[in-house]
This record gives structure tokens, sequence and C-alpha cells, in this order.
């Protein structure tokens, strides 16, 4: 049977419980505006009921108070960060995208001279010549429009270089971003434990740890996984400790429990860059064990992945073939190796994008590092042409390599900065020469009767001088065929990028050198070269660019950059708009709200009255028990 004093307990443990519930409340309409916060309860059961050996059988004991607990569904933040993933890729490609945008904007009205106007300017330049062939003003007008012409690239390329230094600048912040999370998450999950043991809820640590995995989540895709830890003893004990990981870049471990991995930039020389035109320096990154990060793979994500792409897109085009199985294509002695390839994009030197000072060639599954290359491409007698690569290589090859599939860098399916830098080298090296080709034919002559010179050179980078091109040399094979040689070091078109276009200095200086006819010196209203240089605008059998004239530079870069900024503009409305869905989803259940929180202020406020009235009656029993009875 309870004591005389039973009831006063009981309502001792309805006051403490309500106690417990107006604190709670308070605590939640502290935070309400605090961001990660989950509303918190009380959880709280009736207590075990006492048996009274009378007819009634049990009497109730009151209310146990077990724990503070936050309301939270994890459904919805996993939801939240695989979407805060996409969110993260697309925010930082519309910010980029929106730079290159900027950087081909062609608007004269509002001052922005761009490649159309300063072409176009040329080009009326260039007219005005044909109505004055012999006037070297005239001429010195146009010289100063192609100079413009070549300084709208090398600042075009300039800044493109610049944008790639930025994006790979912006790669490290993540990654020191990326390990300062996964310290702060390590730590949180052995205070979170070490509260938990002791039977408590950590529930504002934990609070804080989803806060940083949101943070997480818009850098790099991220897995979360948390179980419980089991007593081998004793399977069905419940010992309160979990084990916590998060994966990232598709199922690389970066946090485990109270241990974390780190990553780490690691700066290529410039002899071990994938494109001509790279910025020096660019990082690859690994982690503190020296194991290398996929960075290319489909399951990255996050800021972390555009930024890759942005800095690293090349569009697919990357260097592959097959080293030859022919003697001699695998040189063990020599060092070379030599790989045939098929793609179009690798036939022509106009789009050859290797580069100069050497880089990583994997053959199979093992590295070599080269430091020069030869391209060779032989025409048959049926007009068959084939094409291969001739690598120089730090290292010793196997012969085994022979048929292996070869490459250099990544195939990126994104148009990113080489793969805009590639273009503009394209399009000035096969408009310097087709216009340098009419401008040197055959008989062409400048104001003084010379032979005539090459407008469009490039500047070297050792010295003052700059590279003249001749025509492509094909050599007869003896067999009916024709063989042509390039290397990274002669003197052929493959030397001129959008950096380093300029105009000759010859003509700069003289513009009488700048040849506007064929035949004699002293026709000076001849002008049948400028006639044909006129018609190389329009005309795609003297030059094209990706099926388009000369003149649709422009046009056909700007469809690309179009499509990939409004690609970026669409998916971020898109992936916003889900996010804000999902947040809405996910503060519905672990938000506070004024309002349903005081209404349970006004709640527990009438508990916590009743079980203190109820206190104050069982007060006045016992005292009438006590004092006023007896004999």
């Amino acid at each position: 049977m309870p004591s005389q004093f039973f009831g006063l307990n009981i309502a001792y443990t309805g006051l403490m419980a309500s106690n417990a519930a107006l604190n709670t409340t308070g605590n939640n309409i502290s935070n309400v505006e605090t961001i990660g916060y989950s509303r918190q309860r009380v959880k709280q059961t009736a207590a075990d009921a006492l048996r009274t050996f009378t007819t009634y059988g049990c009497a109730g004991a009151g209310v146990e108070t077990l724990a503070i607990e936050r309301i939270r569904n994890e459904f919805y933040d996993v939801k939240y960060w695989n979407n805060n993933s996409r969110l993260g890729d697309y925010g930082i490609k519309q910010y980029y995208m929106k730079q290159i945008e900027n950087y081909f904007m062609d608007d004269p009205d509002n001052g922005i001279d761009g490649f159309s106007t300063i072409f176009d300017k040329m080009y009326e330049a260039m007219a005005q010549v044909k109505k004055n062939a012999g006037d070297i003003p005239t001429k010195a007008q146009f010289v100063g429009y192609a100079k413009s012409l070549c300084e709208y690239f090398n600042s075009m390329a300039n800044d493109l270089q610049e944008m790639q230094k930025d994006v790979n600048a912006e790669i490290k912040n993540k990654v020191e971003e990326i390990n300062s999370i996964a310290a702060e998450i390590a730590t949180l999950n052995k205070q979170i434990n070490v509260i938990e043991l002791t039977g408590s809820n950590a529930n504002e640590l934990r609070d804080r740890r989803s806060v940083l995995i949101d943070q997480l989540s818009a850098i790099v895709d991220v897995e979360v996984k948390e179980t419980p830890v089991i007593d081998d003893n004793d399977p069905t004990r419940v010992t309160g400790a979990n084990k916590f990981s998060i994966k990232i870049a598709g199922g690389q471990t970066l946090v485990d429990t109270n241990e974390y991995n780190t990553l780490q930039c690691v700066a290529k020389s410039s002899g071990e860059k994938v494109n001509l035109t790279d910025a020096d320096g660019m990082y690859d990154i690994v982690w503190s064990n020296g194991l290398e990060v996929n960075l290319y793979g489909n399951n990255l994500g996050g800021e972390l992945k555009a930024l890759i792409q942005m800095r690293d897109g090349n569009n697919g085009k990357q260097f592959k073939g097959t080293a030859g199985t022919d003697a001699g294509d695998v040189d063990v002695a020599g060092k070379t190796i030599t790989v045939d390839v098929t793609e179009d994009y690798l036939l022509e030197v106009n789009q050859c994008n290797l580069s100069e000072t050497g880089g990583v060639l994997l053959v199979g599954n093992r590295e070599y590092h080269y430091t020069s290359w030869t391209m060779t491409k032989k025409m048959d007698a049926a007009g068959n042409v084939s094409c291969s690569y001739t690598f120089e290589l730090d290292e010793t090859p196997l012969a085994t390599d022979a048929g292996r599939e070869v490459s250099i860098g990544k195939s990126v399916q994104y148009q990113g900065i080489p793969y805009y830098m590639s273009q503009m080298n394209e399009w000035v090296r096969s408009f310097s020469e087709a216009f340098n080709r009419i401008l040197t034919q055959d008989g062409a002559i400048d104001d003084y009767g010379d032979p005539a010179t090459q407008l469009f050179l490039a500047q070297k980078k050792t010295d003052s001088t700059q590279y003249t091109f001749g025509d492509q040399e094909w050599v007869d094979d003896g067999a009916g065929g024709k063989i042509l040689t390039v290397t990274n070091t002669n003197d052929t078109l493959y030397q001129m990028t959008a950096l380093n276009l300029t105009i000759s200095d010859i003509i700069a200086k003289d513009a009488g050198k700048f040849a506007s006819k064929t035949g004699n010196a002293d026709e000076a209203d001849r002008y049948d070269v400028i006639d044909q240089l006129i018609k190389m605008k329009s005309d795609k059998s003297q030059m094209a660019y990706r099926n388009s004239a000369a003149g649709e530079f422009l046009q056909t870069i700007l469809a690309d950059i179009g499509l990939g900024a409004n690609s970026a503009n669409t998916f971020y409305k898109n992936f916003t708009n889900i996010s804000q869905s999902i947040e809405n989803q996910r503060t519905s259940i672990s938000g506070v709200d004024n309002d349903e929180e005081a209404l349970n202020l006004t709640k527990y406020q009438h508990a916590y009255n009743l079980a203190s009235k109820m206190i104050q009656t069982l007060t006045e029993v016992y005292d009438r028990l006590i004092l006023q009875t007896g004999v």
C-alpha cells in the first residue's frame, strides 16, 4: 500500500514535468531565429503503477520525464543535401558563365567594342585601302585596326587565363573549407557521443552538425550514415554511442566518427600542363595519404564539381589514341612512344592543344612524363590520311605498352575555359593562315616592289622577335604519298595562340610594306590582293571556322556561351525553387512557430499551476491529518 505522502510525490512529478516543458518552450522561443535550430519537446510517459493490494489493484505513480528530444526528419535532410549539391554546382556555373558572356559582349552603343565591331572596322578600313591602294596613311589606318583585332584576342585570352587562375584559387579555398568542416564535424561527433553515453540527448550539438553538413553539401556531394554502436556482450543494450560517417566524391570517406581525412592541393609544374594555354600552377587534389581524388567522375557534385569543369572543361576534346604496334613505335632504348590518333580535332595543327612544355602521358594505367612531341601526318597515293604523335619520355617505356590506350588529361564534357581558349586559338590560326596566304601569294609585292610580308604573326616568349609561318610542307615519301611533320618547337601555326597573336613589326613600322597587289610596282592603283582579302571575309572556301565564314566567329562562339549560360540559369532557378520547397517542408517539421509555442506556453503554464494546486491541496490534507487529529 502506498504511503500517505504518495499523492504529494505524484503532484511533484507533474510539477517537474510541466517545469521542463515550460523551459523547453522558452528555449524554442529564444531560438526562433537561430539558423539550423530544431524545435525541441519533452518526451514523457506515465510512471510505472504501484500495486496497492487492494480491490482496485494498482495506483498510478505520476509522470516520468524521459528526455528532451529535437523534432527532425532525416528524410528531408537527405533530400536537401542532394539538391543543395546541384544548386551549388549551377550557382558557380551561372556566376562564371555570366563573366564569359561579359567578356565576349559586343555593344558599341554602350561603348563596348567586341569582335564583330573591331573586325568590321578592320574590313571597312580595308575597303578604304582598295579605294586608295597606293596611299600609305590609308594603309596605316587599316594596320591600326588589324592591331586592334590582335589586342582584342590578346585581352580576351588574358582575361580567360586570369579567370582560370581565379577558379583555381577558389578550388583551393573550397578544399580548405572542406577540411575545416570535416575537422569540426569529427570534434562534434566525439562531443555528441560523450554526452549521449550518459543517456542525454545532445540536441544543440546535433543541430550544429547538421548546419555544417548543409554547408558541406553545397561544396561537394555528401553521403551521411549514422549507426548505433552495439555492445557485443549484450546486443540488446542501448549504449547511446553512434558511428557517424560522411563520404564525398562518390564514396570516399571524409569523416569516420572521431577521425577525418584531409584533402590537399598540389600545384602542377609547368612541365605537367594539360593544355597549351593553361595557366601555370593548376591544382591536383589528393588525400593526405597520397591517394587521388576522382575530380572528373559524375559523383563529385557541388561547387567543387562546377569549378573543376570551368577550369578544365574541354568539351570532351581530350588527346587520346592507341600506342602503335609497329617496330619502333615503342622505343625502349630511345625512350619514345608513338601514338596513332583518329579524332578529327587531333589531325589538324590549327586545332592542336598539346602543351609545349611537356605533360603527363597515361599509357594504360601507367604514367609517363613527356618533354616534347612530333606530329606526323601521312597521305598515301590514294589520298588516305593517317596521323600519329611521337612523344619523348623522361622514363623508359615498356615493350608491353604497344597497343594500349593512351591519353593526356581527362575528357571533361563541359565547355569550360580551355574550350573557349582553344576555339579562339583555332580561329586566329585559321584566319592568319588564310590571310597571310593571300597576302603573300606568288607575285604579291608591297609599295616598294619588294615581296609581300606576312601581316599576322606570333610574338615569341623568350625575346622580342616574332614567329613567321610558311606553308605546311608536305614531303614526298618515295612511294607516291606525302608526309607532313610538325613539332612543338618548329615555326608552325601551333606556335600561334590568342595570347601571342600580333602584327608584323615590319608592317607596323611602315604601312607601305603591306601588299595590296600583284604585278608591277608602278601600278599604284592595282588592288587585286585587297579584293581577295575582302572576299575572304565571307568566302568559306578561303577560310572556314566550324562551317562558318571568318566574320561569323562571334555568332558561333556566342551560341556556345549562350547555351551554357541559359542552361546554368535555368537549372539554378529550378534547383533554387526545389531547395526552397524542401526547406519549407523541413521547417514545417523542425522549425519553431511562434503561435504554436505561445499556445504551448499557456498549456504548460496551466499544467504547472494545477500541479502546484494539487500540492497545496495535499498540504492542507496533511496539515489536518497530522496537526488537527489525535488524542
